[in-house]
């Protein structure tokens, strides 16, 4: 049997895997389980009672997480040229449409989050190969197909983040970063959960929310008590 770390040892003797945390709990319990030498994320994943592979039941939205992310989003704008000033007076780090998609059709996909225009989508659609696996590929429902540029890119600068049930019923996403207190980890946990309440398909039938589980990067997860969330 391989030997613990120091620091396995120590997260061994804070959270007990059979026990259920408060919200407020386990936010305070995943600042103390990390030991990485950098600022950790802080990710949720939350198993739903859903069946994915039925269009009526893919539960996908945005949320804006009242405190962000805790990292700066690179947002790439492709857009027409009446659109350019807008899009870089919102904050756009990369603008421009025929130069880009070059770009990314030689390989270039150092972006977070790419924001487009409906004109131009049969462009931006050629590129499915490449931003699809990436999670990258504009998306209406997400917020990022639109005429509104300005307000597109300054919602996602604020922390404005698109999610998606994954094929096994899972939604995986960072709500923060470990260097977050422990009230702003609760409050954009507690914000995506009511979100994600919203979205729960009439099919669905059974428990809507399976469970909801907090942890860092490389920790170990924390189970949160699903009545801490008023669900």
């Amino acid at each position: 049997m391989a030997k613990l770390t120091k620091n396995q040892k120590k997260v061994a003797g804070l959270v007990d895997p059979a026990k259920e945390y408060t919200l407020a709990d386990a936010s305070k319990l995943v600042k103390d389980i990390t030991f990485t030498k950098f600022d950790s994320s802080v990710d949720v994943d939350i198993r739903l009672g859903v069946d994915p592979k039925k269009a009526d039941q893919m539960v996908r939205g945005v949320v804006s997480l009242p405190h962000g992310i805790g990292k700066e989003v690179n947002v790439l704008v492709l857009c027409t040229p009446d659109k350019v000033q807008e899009a870089k007076d919102a904050g756009a780090d990369h603008v421009g449409l025929d130069d880009y998609i070059q770009k990314i059709e030689g390989g270039w996909v150092d972006i977070d989050v790419i924001i487009t225009m409906p004109t131009v989508m049969a462009k931006v659609g050629k590129l499915g190969k490449i931003l699809g696996p990436r999670s990258l590929m504009p998306n209406p429902k997400a917020g990022t197909v639109t005429m509104d540029i300005g307000k597109a890119v300054t919602e996602i600068k604020a922390g404005k983040i698109d999610f998606k049930v994954d094929k096994t019923g899972i939604i995986h996403t960072s709500i923060g970063k470990v260097s977050f207190s422990p009230e702003k980890i609760a409050e954009n946990a507690q914000e995506l959960i009511q979100v994600i309440q919203k979205l729960k398909p009439s099919s669905s039938k059974g428990a809507y929310f399976k469970s909801v589980t907090l942890s860092s990067t490389m920790s170990t997860g924390i189970i949160i008590d699903k009545s801490s969330l008023g669900i």
